[in-house]
């Protein structure tokens, strides 16, 4: 069958929906065997992955609800393999491993894992999966920022066989555990990937057993036209136009005092609509840069699946398919930060798409109101520690800290929570004391600065301290050191990032956002705290009820209730004084 041709067959609603549930099922299955199998906790615990199916053109057919921009990026992934794969063809029993930036990755560290479906001899079509790797042999453990070029980032694969008809490629394997300070982890976890694309393969052909292989096709196309459709729907509900927003990131991981422009444009044109990066900054001499395909794309994709296909407030659930990102177009000058030129490094890339949605939602407030949030933290913390054991063998541990959401046209912005573009757990700290010499002495809600005020406050980030128990280094990227989340429709903004390193013995010294391979000492502790969400709305519309909760939980000290909310409260009786609370925001209120 030609899958480039529609199907004559017209699925039915019912067998439609029975296969839509078992595309869902089998993603789902993927990603479960993948975390599970693990043995890294950016893989096992984290979930730090995603997994799925795809046809000959490479298209998305389903996905696993892991993060958006692991699955989302894998049809990139796909189209660098068909440029690059080892032998030129693919055979049954074949395995490929990929993670070349400028074939498609979203960066080095996510390694993608395909194989291959085929039926009665014929491929028809991939099973696949990414995840983050412990260390790949980059230039410092397990995270690179301040490096020269892409091939500091360690291994690069480009369509490599692991397995060629079923046999072990034994020099690659080889070659993987020789050149990673983590070997016995990242053999682990790739072989756990292989098992969740042998079994994605393995129930892609048991479902057209089952159904038949034009159902199947016909299906799934049905499934993609009707993703696209209810995209194309919402956005012909924007009015047309041109909507741009602008933010800053702190610097490149070098150059200290120089801030990074990030410009969005989005042009809405009948049911269509193009993300412009043009005006954003020119690409780092560090690994800050945004791999195009795998990266920039990606997260414009998932914006507008979040803005306007959020299950929690469409009227139906759309499949996660290859459908939703038809209607969109993403633009980026070559040699940009969002579309570097090879053979510029490009590791560092999380941050800068998470600030891109931000913009994006930002740029779009105007026309959507009720759809759009106030500024999230729309960064990441992601810390790498790691040292040299007495054996002589390495330990490497990455951590994902939590953000917080902006304010909603309904309710307060989450707290503590992945936002915008990840989606991973955090690690369970039991797991860090049993394997690596850390230990974690303070992780709880950042109670130091406030949220964004407004009707609907931001949410509250998170603070963690953790204790290095030897000798070691530390490489951190993380942002929104200076510019604050923003408020919204009135709200206030939230408050910017910090992190410090400190030992028991001496003061805390601030760190920039971004810093790579810092020698620490036994007992330094670095303590991140991530930034609070923007306000949405009129603080002085904000029920004082609320507010109390606010001030009695420590997010809010009573002179803020005051000055800003305009409600009076009495922290020991626990109340409000009504009559003058109103009179207190009467006098606040504009005239």
């Amino acid at each position: 069958m030609n899958q480039m041709t529609k199907s004559a067959v017209d699925v039915d609603p019912i067998t439609l929906q029975v296969i839509r549930g078992a595309f869902e099922t089998i993603a789902e299955e993927m990603g479960h065997v993948l975390y599970r199998m693990s043995f890294s906790s950016i893989i096992r615990e984290s979930q730090d992955l995603g997994a799925g199916l795809f046809d000959l053109n490479f298209n998305t057919l389903c996905e696993s609800e892991s993060t958006p921009m692991h699955i989302g990026s894998i049809p990139a992934y796909l189209r660098g393999i068909g440029e690059t794969l080892e032998d030129g063809t693919w055979h049954e029993g074949d395995v490929v491993v990929h993670n070349h930036p400028y074939y498609g990755s979203s960066h080095t560290p996510d390694l993608a894992v395909v194989v291959p479906v085929f039926l009665d001899g014929r491929l028809i079509g991939f099973a696949g999966n990414t995840a983050h790797h412990v260390d790949i042999g980059a230039a410092t453990p397990g995270l690179i920022i301040d490096v020269p070029d892409v091939f500091a980032e360690g291994m690069l694969f480009a369509g490599t066989k692991l397995y060629r008809k079923g046999e072990p490629n034994t020099a690659i394997w080889n070659y993987i555990r020789r050149n990673s300070r983590a070997a016995q982890q990242l053999v682990a976890d790739i072989e756990a990937q292989v098992a969740s694309a042998r079994l994605g393969a393995r129930r892609f052909v048991e479902l057209i057993g089952k159904y038949g292989e034009e159902t199947v096709f016909a299906a799934a196309n049905q499934l993609m036209d009707y993703a696209e459709r209810m995209m194309r729907q919402k956005i012909a509900a924007i009015p047309d136009g041109e909507y741009s927003a602008e933010g800053w990131l702190d610097d490149d991981g070098r150059n200290r005092d120089r801030r990074l422009k990030v410009k969005v444009t989005v042009r809405v044109a009948g049911d269509g609509l193009e993300v412009d990066l043009t005006g954003s900054a020119d690409q780092t001499p560090t690994a800050y840069n945004v791999p195009f395909e795998g990266s920039t794309k990606v997260a414009a994709y998932a914006a507008f699946r979040k803005i306007l296909l959020d299950t929690a407030t469409s009227e139906s659930r759309v499949p996660s398919n290859e459908g939703s990102f038809r209607p969109i177009t993403v633009t980026a000058p070559l040699g940009s930060i969002y579309n570097p030129r090879f053979p510029a490094s490009a590791e560092a890339r999380f941050t800068q798409c998470n600030r891109m949605i931000d913009l994006i939602i930002r740029a779009l407030a105007p026309v959507l109101p009720e759809t759009i949030i106030a500024g999230s933290s729309a960064s990441i913390s992601f810390a790498a520690y790691s040292g040299v054991r007495p054996s002589g063998d390495y330990w490497v541990f990455l951590e994902v800290n939590e953000g917080a959401y902006g304010g909603r046209p309904r309710s307060d912005g989450p707290d503590s929570i992945d936002n915008l573009m990840a989606n991973t757990r955090n690690n369970p700290l039991e797991d860090l004391a049993m394997h690596i010499p850390m230990i974690c002495e303070r992780y709880e809600l950042r109670d130091d600065m406030p949220p964004g005020a407004g009707e609907f406050r931001g949410g509250i980030g998170v603070v963690k301290a953790q204790r290095m128990l030897a000798p070691g280094f530390i490489t951190h990227e993380s942002e929104r050191h200076t510019d604050a989340p923003w408020g919204i429709f009135g709200g206030t903004e939230g408050a910017v990032g910090r992190c410090t390193i400190h030992n028991g013995d001496g003061a805390a010294r601030d760190m920039p956002s971004k810093f790579s391979g810092l020698a620490v000492a036994a007992d330094d502790v670095m303590t991140y705290y991530s930034p609070n969400g923007g306000g949405y709305g009129d603080p002085l519309k904000r029920p004082p009820r609320k507010v109390l909760d606010d001030v009695l939980d420590g997010f809010c000290s009573v002179d803020r209730a005051r000055e800003v909310y305009g409600v009076i409260v009495d922290p020991e009786a626990e109340t409000v004084d009504m009559a003058a609370t109103e009179a207190a925001r009467k006098a606040l209120a504009p005239h």
